[in-house]
């Protein structure tokens, strides 16, 4: 397991052979960890969960909400784009945050009342704030061309999330009008849909047989189902090897 983006930056490489469960593939070379071969986990999400939500469209004031930091590098500079679009508009919330001054509680609050939360990339292509917006039933507006996402293959993520390519979220109006553009109806149905999903993406353990997958179950059923291609790899590269 490699979940932090730096996690044994020098055994890796030595390493590669083997499944790994990372975050996200941002600071990986393709040999070494992708898709096909690895797992993407959530992170933890730092924000209490939201138990008992019963907020819904007309319960989320704000229209849209970023809180954190604005300046990054690499595939960041979309955040300091973004903000001098945005930070003017009715309804929207986009400011500098950290964990500082009860940043998390802040930001925890701060989502709860809103209908839709900026993830935007940073550092790296995803961050424990998707899984912040995930625990807080705040849609997430996903704007990171090269995230990979944890179940995806049996997950479908568009019944959730929103996804802005970089380029669209760049265009004046594109972000504004996209998220005005949901009604009620529309964002009910999604946001109930991201209420039932929440807690695969709750890293709880144990969890009682009746409560049903949460993420440490859907990561190992992620594993299952990756293991048979493994095996199949490890063949073919036998191909030429004798056993004894």
């Amino acid at each position: 397991m490699a979940h932090h983006p730096n996690s044994m930056s020098t055994a890796r490489h030595k390493l590669f052979p083997a499944m790994f469960v990372v975050a996200d593939f941002g600071r990986y070379s393709p040999h070494v960890a992708n898709v096909d071969k690895d797992i993407v986990a959530p992170y933890k999400h730092l924000v209490p969960s939201y138990v008992n939500d019963t907020s819904g469209f007309d319960g989320r004031p704000i229209l849209l909400y970023f809180q954190g930091a604005i300046y990054r590098k690499a595939g960041g500079f979309v955040r300091q784009e973004l903000y001098n679009l945005l930070k003017e508009e009715k309804d929207v919330h986009f400011s500098f945050g950290s964990v500082r001054n009860h940043g998390i509680s802040k930001a925890g609050e701060g989502m709860r009342s809103s209908k839709f939360c900026l993830n935007i990339a940073g550092d790296t292509p995803s961050s424990n704030r998707l899984f912040d917006a995930i625990a807080s039933h705040c849609i997430p507006v996903i704007i990171s061309d090269d995230i990979e996402l944890p179940y995806e293959d049996v997950l479908n993520y568009n019944e959730f999330c929103l996804f802005v390519r970089s380029s669209d979220a760049l265009k004046k109006g594109f972000l504004m009008g996209l998220v005005r553009s949901i009604g009620r109806e529309e964002y009910n149905k999604m946001w109930l849909r991201l209420k039932e999903v929440e807690r695969y993406f709750d890293l709880r353990f144990p969890v009682k047989d009746d409560e049903g997958d949460y993420a440490v179950q859907m990561i190992w059923k992620a594993v299952a189902r990756k293991a048979p291609l493994v095996k199949m790899k490890v063949h073919r590269f036998q191909r030429f090897t004798r056993p004894f």
